[in-house]
């Protein structure tokens, strides 16, 4: 399993209509082989900011499937625009828990 990370630094005053746009966004990464789940949690020292966890079966799921794909053409339509700057997005594989 691999968990995507991506800091999302949403532009001042479009919170509400980010969280609006991502609930529709959600369906389509959602869909995607290889998808686990994801979780999208806003900032309580910096509302402006968003963690987006993703988890994946595979890196290329992501990579390759995912943003390879003609539906990550919508996904860009809904979100990218509310950005600034533009996340970085990292990729980990769990190597310890408790």
């Amino acid at each position: 399993m691999i968990l995507e990370q991506a800091v999302l630094d949403v532009r001042p005053g479009q919170a509400d209509d980010f969280e609006v746009a991502f609930s529709q966004a959600k369906t389509i990464i959602s869909a995607m082989p290889g998808f686990r789940r994801l979780t999208l949690s806003r900032c309580l020292e910096r509302p402006d900011t968003y963690l987006l966890l993703v988890q994946w079966d595979t890196l290329e799921d992501h990579t390759g499937g995912f943003r390879g794909s003609a539906r990550y053409q919508e996904w860009k339509r809904l979100l990218h625009h509310f950005y600034d700057p533009f996340p970085t997005v990292e990729h980990y594989r769990q190597v310890d828990s408790a």
